[in-house]
């Protein structure tokens, strides 16, 4: 209405109009205050905080995964570190057992030959023995038939002799 009356002066206002308006202001400010800017306040403060908390997580889950990481290369390096440990082992192992197989085979080897020798001189020396026997049978031999007969003459009885070696060659 004060519109239509013509009487609302913009430039100058009036003591009791703005009286009224700063103490509805301050009202409205008193109540929002209490009841929007302070739930706002702290949903902010919480909101923050829960920020904060975040990151604080954040940095924390970062440190682990650097020390998971770290633990990672240690146990990788632990098992490549035990797996060359466990090649060489095996290596040495078989090593010793090629050389131990080498060493029974050489012994073996060396029985076998020793064995073979001493049955080769064996009978070499069987037959040495026997070849003696048959050359001492065959001088009984001629000798007893050089004594039965009775020989006037040495000519006759080296053809004899000879006769006789002779015929022993052949048989």
């Amino acid at each position: 209405m004060v519109f239509l009356e013509g009487q609302f002066d913009i430039v100058t206002p009036d003591p009791g109009l703005f009286i009224w308006t700063i103490l509805v202001f301050l009202i409205v400010l008193f109540i929002l205050n209490k009841y929007a800017f302070g739930p706002i306040k702290n949903a902010l403060k919480k909101r923050e905080e829960g920020i904060s908390e975040a990151l604080n997580e954040a940095q924390k889950a970062r440190e682990e995964m650097k020390n998971m990481k770290a633990d990672n290369e240690r146990i990788l390096n632990e098992a490549r570190e035990e797996r060359s440990k466990m090649l060489r082992e095996a290596k040495e192992a078989r090593d010793t057992i090629v050389t131990e197989a080498r060493e029974k085979a050489n012994v073996e080897y060396n029985r076998i030959v020793e064995d073979a020798q001493r049955q080769i001189n064996n009978q070499k020396m069987a037959a040495l023995i026997e070849i003696k026997n048959s050359v001492g049978n065959m001088v009984l031999e001629v000798s007893e038939k050089i004594l039965r007969r009775e020989l006037n003459n040495k000519a006759e009885q080296e053809g004899y002799i000879q006769k006789l070696v002779d015929e022993i060659k052949v048989n």
